[in-house]
């Protein structure tokens, strides 16, 4: 999650904010077909209705799985870059107030998993930690180190033990039984038991998924690509940015239909399940980083049409408050579909989550744009810029615009 009121004295560069929009839109729509990860297929249901609920489910998570969260993870590491560039041309070192900065979102992280244990914030919190060592590096080794970090080492380091080496222990696969002792309070209707739960049994479901599924490396490849797109001024709008994004959709294109293509027969030419999931989980986070790339580009290009604008432009406000709107949406998501609430996850498909999910967003959307009509940030973009602004010493301060 990147700070929502940028240090410059530039106009804010408005397709990040519409990007970082849609981002969180996309999320917003996918926890909901999720139930905020309570899974739950009602049978119930018309037939017509559980077709209808499996093209909404297919269509939405092959656009946007995967996808939304590389976005922003995109746009974490571009968010650094205008932090910390800023703050060295005033001649200050932002390694300190970046560390304070991430310990609060660590601990914004922590409330909002009380709610839903998929959180990322924490992770982001953890994981930006690297962008510290990298950020002085010339352009050339961020991008050879992420470049090696986003084709997941550590997963082709199985690959090729299970395939020569006769001994080797495949790692358990530890995610799924965390997820299945989250049953344990989601049958529940303690509100109390859920924090307690989430706060344990979930959050480490999220953090072995994230580890199982190559996030520990993706996140931290795309945090770099983004200082990079930073440095580069590639979201400025210009003739050379406008350039480089049509190559970009390009040869993203002809690299996701490969990949995309292969990931689908795996199982069918790959008899060794061990060998299966190591190359589903390779495949799967390049594909998905490379229809981002097909996601970011054509959102950038189309940005520049006037008709368009109009439409992409509308996000801006919801992008500019990507923190409440991420955190307000897991307090409402998990009062709707748990049983301390309305337990309604007993009762929606896909179709009735998507309604749902599609109804919060636009009250969410009309909150943001109504607050930000009176305010410069939202409420938690609020109180993290001012708990990272806060004065151990005397230095020269950020002016917000």
């Amino acid at each position: 999650m990147s700070e929502n009121t940028f240090n410059l004295k530039a106009p804010r560069i408005e397709v990040v904010d519409a990007l970082r929009g849609l981002a969180i839109m996309a999320i917003m729509l996918l926890h909901n077909l999720e139930h905020f990860d309570f899974y739950y297929f009602p049978e119930y249901l018309p037939e017509p209705i559980k077709v209808l609920d499996k093209i909404i489910w297919e269509t939405l998570f092959f656009l946007f799985a995967g996808k939304s969260y590389a976005i922003f993870s995109l746009l974490f590491g571009f968010s650094f870059f205008i932090q910390n560039d800023n703050q060295a041309k005033k001649g200050n070192d932002f390694t300190g107030r970046f560390i304070w900065r991430l310990a609060i979102l660590f601990v914004f992280g922590l409330i909002n998993t009380m709610f839903f244990s998929g959180d990322i914030l924490m992770i982001y919190a953890v994981f930006g930690l690297i962008l510290i060592p990298v950020r002085n590096l010339k352009t050339s080794y961020v991008l050879i180190i992420a470049t090696f970090l986003l084709a997941l080492p550590m997963e082709w380091f199985n690959f090729f033990n299970i395939l020569f080496n006769a001994d080797y222990v495949i790692p358990a696969n530890i995610s799924n039984a965390y997820y299945a002792n989250m049953q344990l309070y989601f049958n529940g209707n303690s509100f109390v038991d859920h924090v307690v739960g989430n706060m344990s049994v979930g959050r480490w479901a999220s953090v072995f998924w994230s580890w199982e599924n190559g996030r520990f490396f993706q996140a931290p490849a795309l945090f770099m690509f983004g200082l990079v797109v930073g440095r580069k001024q590639l979201f400025v709008s210009s003739p050379a940015s406008i350039a480089f994004w049509k190559k970009a959709l390009l040869f993203a294109i002809l690299l996701f239909i490969p990949l995309f293509t292969f990931k689908s027969f795996i199982p069918e030419i790959v008899a060794n399940k061990d060998l299966q999931n190591s190359l589903l989980v390779i495949f799967t986070s390049w594909s998905n980083v490379a229809f981002m790339v097909v996601l970011v580009s054509s959102f950038v290009l189309l940005y520049q049409k006037e008709a368009v604008n109009k439409v992409f432009s509308k996000l801006i406000p919801f992008g500019k408050m990507s923190l409440t709107s991420y955190f307000t949406q897991s307090i409402l998501g998990s009062f709707i579909y748990y049983r301390f609430g309305l337990g309604l996850y007993q009762y929606t498909g896909a179709t009735f989550s998507l309604l749902i999910g599609i109804t919060l967003f636009l009250l969410q959307l009309g909150f943001c744009t109504w607050w930000l009509k009176t305010h410069k940030q939202g409420p938690l973009e609020y109180i993290w810029h001012k708990a990272t602004w806060i004065s151990f010493k005397k230095e020269k301060k950020p002016v917000i615009i």
